[in-house]
C-alpha cells in the first residue's frame, strides 16, 4: 500500500535522518526531503544535506526558519554557548525549544502542498538526550494535531523511536546504506563529516553505537562460520 504513496522526510544530513531517508526510499513510491535553515551553528549541515539528496536523486526543499535562531538561543545557534550535557535534571545546551514542533508543522504544510500523506522523522526516545520533543507521546499528539489543523490524514513515521545507536547502525546495514551513512553524514556538533571530532556528545554517542554494532556484527559473522 505504501509503495503507491508519497512521503516527506525531515532531513538534516545526519546519521539518523539519512537512515530514515533510505528507509523511506525503500517503502514509498515518491520521496522528497525537507531541510530547515535556522542559522544553525554549522551551515555545513545544509551543504551536507544538499549533497546527499543530490547523490540519491531526491527532490530537496530548504525552508528558512531563521526566526528560531532569534527566539531560541542555544549551543546549536550560538557559537559563544558551549555544547554541554544537561546536569541535575536540566536539558542539554543543544536543546532548541519548539524545534520539532515547528519543523514537523512546516513539513506538514509542505506535505499538504505536494500531496504527500506520510511524514518521516528520525527522533528517538531511546537516545534522545532528554529532549521532550523527541518522545513517542509528543509525536503521536502532534500527528493528531496536524490532521485536525488541515483536515488531512497524515501519518508520522518514527522508524528510530525505539532504537539505540547500535540498532540504528544495524538498520542502516539492513538497508544496504551502512558505508554511505558512515562516510557522508554530519552528526558532529563541530561540523566535521563522517566520524566527526570524536569529542562532542553527538560524536561520542555515534561512535559508541558504531563500535557496539561492529563488535556485534563480527560476532554474528563468526557464528556463521562455526
Amino acid at each position: 500500500m505504501m509503495k503507491k504513496d508519497k512521503a516527506v522526510v525531515v532531513f538534516s544530513g545526519g546519521q539518523d535522518s539519512t537512515t530514515c531517508l533510505f528507509w523511506a526510499l525503500e517503502r514509498f513510491a515518491e520521496v522528497e526531503a525537507v531541510t530547515f535553515d535556522y542559522n544553525q551553528r554549522h551551515q555545513s549541515e545544509i551543504t551536507c544535506a544538499k549533497k546527499i539528496t543530490e547523490e540519491l536523486g531526491v527532490k530537496h526543499h530548504i525552508l528558512d526558519m531563521s526566526l528560531l535562531h532569534q527566539l531560541a538561543p542555544n549551543a546549536l545557534t550560538r557559537d559563544e554557548i558551549d555544547v554541554e550535557d544537561g546536569e541535575n535534571g536540566d536539558l542539554p545546551s543543544t536543546f532548541v525549544p519548539g524545534r520539532n514542533l515547528l519543523f514537523m508543522s512546516f513539513a506538514g504544510v509542505l506535505a499538504h502542498q505536494i500531496k504527500a500523506k506520510h511524514l518521516i522523522t528520525g527522533v528517538s526516545e531511546t537516545d534522545f538526550s532528554g529532549y521532550p520533543d523527541c518522545t513517542d507521546m509528543f509525536m503521536k499528539s502532534l500527528n493528531v494535531t496536524l490532521n485536525l489543523s488541515m483536515e488531512k490524514d497524515f501519518t508520522i513515521h518514527t522508524p528510530l523511536m525505539w532504537l539505540n545507536k547500535e540498532e540504528t547502525w544495524e538498520l542502516a546495514d539492513q538497508l544496504e546504506a551502512f558505508e554511505f551513512i558512515r562516510e557522508n553524514t554530519l552528526t558532529c556538533y563541530n561540523g566535521i563529516i563522517a566520524d566527526g571530532c570524536g569529542e562532542c556528545p553527538a560524536c561520542k554517542l555515534r561512535k559508541r553505537g558504531l563500535d557496539d554494532y561492529l563488535k556485534h556484527r563480527k560476532e554474528m559473522d563468526n557464528d556463521v562460520w562455526l
